[in-house]
């Protein structure tokens, strides 16, 4: 593998780092950091990379992808963690977006890819539910048909940003026979419709991002089912692949172990920096090590999906890998602060206590808790990686 970058991958380089510094200015990324404002922060900032052009650097050109190399694609995230820019909402651009221009029809791609490039609706995930999580087959939200629609009865659970969405994709059964996977469809719902009701879910960071979705007797036109009736499980699998790869999360946590580097540098333990404990020195190494291996992984993943192929079992891989290491750096990050940790920030006056990343720290290492679940729990990977590289059963 040849890791040396060309004169035009440089010029691209310094052409990302120049959009950076200029786009992803101070005064959005404080409108990022207010509750009251992040929505509208988030799609101000994606309507700038869609006025760029490179709002969508996975999809095919053809439906408003930038046409990058698999070397672009990579200094891209480099550069977007190097600079500490947030990445795009997933639920539009990176999951339903590739479903509905690999499975929709052409109404549909015509009607709703454009307001995903645009970021002008906001896309939420129905797929778990209070009794089918990692266990998803075992969904029960109905859909009975009525003349040209459905309607939606149960509820979906731990879905992300549903108080913002303008709309939702959800599994949805739509038969009771044969195997569980098969009577499963692939569902597009306007979250305005009547009989939808969104419940927060205040998280053990006691951040608000997550909810409870019920559908009471919701009405759903059929010309928003992607595909085939009872054919969901085939499509929803494709999204979990891109989902389960963009879940690994390399170049954040390689940016995160940077940090604690910095971090532990200055941290003054018995008389040295906590840096020069070679305990921890040995700790950071072990993880360098499996980013590093984990980072070219993912670069033989992109260059596969790059020659017109999609991620396989091989993103079972990534997210199992990634989540560990992203909860690796959590643990060492909350290391590094140590008792200031536990600061909340309501308890500081005009007086800062501690270090400033302590309370981030911790609601990191808290919600981080999560990551070898959401996705897919890393047991069940582990399952997939049995039965489709190894051949078990």
């Amino acid at each position: 593998m040849d890791t040396s970058f060309s004169p035009e991958d440089l010029a691209f380089r310094d052409e990302v780092r120049a959009f950076f510094a200029e786009a992803y200015d101070e005064e959005l990324q404080a409108r990022m950091a207010n509750l009251d404002t992040f929505k509208d922060a988030v799609i101000d900032w994606q309507k700038r990379l869609y006025e760029q052009g490179w709002i969508a650097p996975s999809w095919p050109k053809e439906y408003g992808g930038t046409g990058w190399t698999t070397t672009q694609k990579f200094i891209y995230e480099q550069e977007r963690t190097a600079a500490g820019v947030r990445d795009v909402i997933p639920f539009g651009l990176t999951m339903v977006g590739p479903v509905i221009y690999a499975f929709g029809n052409d109404e549909q791609k015509e009607r709703f890819l454009p307001g995903i490039l645009k970021s002008d609706d906001w896309w939420c995930q129905g797929y778990s539910e209070p009794g089918a999580g990692s266990d998803l087959a075992s969904l029960k939200t109905k859909a009975e048909t009525d003349g040209d629609d459905y309607i939606i009865n149960g509820a979906k659970i731990w879905t992300s940003y549903a108080q913002y969405a303008d709309w939702i994709f959800c599994l949805v059964r739509t038969s009771n026979e044969g195997k569980r996977q098969q009577g499963i469809s692939f569902l597009l719902i306007d979250m305005k419709t009547e009989g939808i009701k969104v419940n927060p879910i205040i998280s053990i960071d006691n951040h608000h991002s997550l909810n409870e979705v019920e559908f009471n007797n919701v009405r759903v036109p059929k010309a928003n089912l992607i595909g085939e009736e009872n054919k969901g499980w085939t499509y929803a699998k494709a999204l979990l692949a891109h989902e389960r790869t963009g879940i690994a999360g390399v170049p954040d946590t390689k940016r995160n172990l940077e940090n604690v580097k910095k971090y532990a540098r200055e941290e003054v333990n018995g008389g040295r920096a906590l840096m020069d404990d070679p305990i921890f020195q040995q700790r950071v190494s072990d993880i360098e090590i499996e980013l590093m291996a984990l980072e070219f992984t993912e670069l033989r993943v992109l260059a596969s999906v790059a020659s017109g192929g999609a991620p396989g079992p091989e993103s079972s891989l990534l997210k199992i890998k990634g989540t560990e290491m992203q909860q690796a750096v959590q643990e060492l990050t909350m290391e590094v602060a140590a008792y200031y940790q536990g600061v909340l920030p309501t308890d500081l006056s005009t007086d800062q206590i501690g270090h400033d990343f302590g309370s981030s720290a911790r609601q990191s290492y808290m919600y981080g808790r999560a990551a070898t679940i959401y996705g897919g729990s890393n047991e069940v990977q582990r399952n997939v990686i049995a039965k489709a590289v190894l051949g078990l059963e």
